[in-house]
């Protein structure tokens, strides 16, 4: 989850209580308002009556066509001193002007006259308004609540996400970083203090790793062209030995084991060699190539090379597979699936070559069970050690394809090892 939407549901979290009890008490508060206005004019009304009924003047009718009305009723002095001065309730009366008998407010006061006698009047006005009032006011709260509620997630989200642009500028700025490539500038303007360290911070350890590639680059180039003169001249002065006479059979078994070895080292600088000159961009030039062509002219060659191993050998074309590369690294980047292949299958085994849909893909024969995907493409990874093997024939492969942006896949189907380039073609 994005870290602006972890703010924002947060949030939410937090608001979401402290909202909806803001609503109730909004709501109650509003409630306790209407029947508090609803009572104010039961009072008025009830003391016009009593004004009346004490200054002697004509009481209005008992249904005034408002269905509003009272019962003026003489009482006993003992019973209106056991009665409260003013009490409230909720009940059904009988309207007049309907017939009918309908919810309503009552308000029941106590007073008493010049000459002594008491009067208990009861005044009603019914309840029905006040009860779509109340349901109105319920569904304008509950409709504000919830139009609060978006605005507030709508608001919360904006300003999360415009105060952390910055860090999503610096990640994905971070994520198209290549070591090594033509990367763009970081432009990432801000006024945050903690974003402006955070910037340089990265920036800061893009050029340490910048150096530390350079350096590295650097070592492996001239360590391999430092050692590739003596390696040549030892494998030269043994191949002399080695062609005099008088050497008995164990100085000869002697130099031959150092000359394998010599040669050994020799193609492991060569292939040191070649990756630093790939790292470096020294094949940066590219054009189209049949990588079909180059695969089919390798077999041929390689099938000779190995008959001895009676392998079963078989080559698919239904389209070409043109890509966009360098055609040095075009051969290597072929002829190292190719040789791999023929390589690390056992007597007997089977190779199949298969080319078009936009991919070439070698699978042969495995002697064991599946190679780790993890590290399939990682220098000096071998999953069967085999005499020669420097162990930097696909990492050679995998930066080849990286470098012009193919894709290098391993897989395992049906016992058989089985490397896929997507030529995207």
């Amino acid at each position: 989850m994005r870290l602006v939407y972890r703010m924002v549901l947060r949030t939410l979290l937090i608001l979401f209580p402290v909202m909806t009890l803001w609503g109730m008490l909004f709501y109650h508060a509003m409630i306790a308002e209407v029947v508090d206005e609803t009572d104010d004019s039961l009072e008025d009304y009830s003391d016009g009556i009593i004004r009346r009924a004490l200054g002697g003047d004509d009481l209005p009718s008992i249904s005034n066509g408002s269905n509003n009305q009272y019962y003026l009723t003489p009482i006993d002095e003992a019973v209106a001193l056991s009665m409260p001065q003013i009490a409230y309730s909720d009940s059904m009366v009988y309207i007049i002007e309907k017939g009918e008998e309908e919810p309503a407010r009552i308000l029941r006061t106590v007073f008493v006259n010049d000459m002594g006698q008491h009067f208990l009047l009861t005044v009603a006005t019914p309840s029905i308004d006040k009860e779509d009032l109340i349901r109105q006011v319920f569904y304008w709260v509950v409709f504000l609540y919830i139009i609060l509620f978006l605005t507030v997630v709508a608001v919360n989200t904006v300003v999360f996400y415009r105060s952390l642009k910055p860090l999503y500028v610096l990640l994905d700025w971070l994520d198209g970083y290549k070591v090594g490539k033509d990367n763009a500038p970081l432009v990432n303007e801000t006024s945050v203090t903690e974003f402006q360290k955070l910037n340089e911070a990265a920036v800061k350890n893009a050029e340490r790793h910048e150096s530390y590639n350079r350096q590295q680059k650097a070592f492996i180039s001239n360590a391999s062209h430092e050692i590739q003169t003596p390696v040549a001249i030892c494998l030269n002065r043994i191949e002399m030995m080695m062609g005099g006479d008088g050497l008995s059979e164990e100085t000869m078994r002697g130099l031959g084991e150092v000359h394998t070895t010599l040669q050994h080292i020799s193609r492991l600088n060569r292939s040191l060699l070649m990756l630093s000159r790939i790292d470096n961009g020294q094949f940066s030039d590219a054009a189209e190539v049949d990588a079909g062509a180059i695969a089919m002219r390798y077999v041929e060659s390689f099938k000779e090379i190995y008959s001895y191993k009676h392998l079963s050998v078989t080559v698919e074309t239904s389209d070409a597979c043109v890509i966009d590369i360098n055609p040095t690294l075009a051969e290597t980047l072929v002829s190292n699936l190719v040789k791999n292949a023929f390589v690390h299958t056992p007597e007997g085994g089977s190779i199949a070559v298969t080319v078009g849909c936009g991919s070439l893909r070698v699978a042969n024969t495995a002697e064991g069970g599946r190679l780790d995907d993890g590290k399939i493409f990682e220098r000096f990874y071998q999953g069967s050690k085999k005499e020669g093997s420097t162990g930097l024939g696909l990492a050679i492969c995998s930066t080849i394809c990286k470098e012009f942006g193919l894709e290098l896949s391993y897989g395992w189907s049906d016992g058989m090892h089985v490397f896929t380039v997507s030529c995207g073609r």
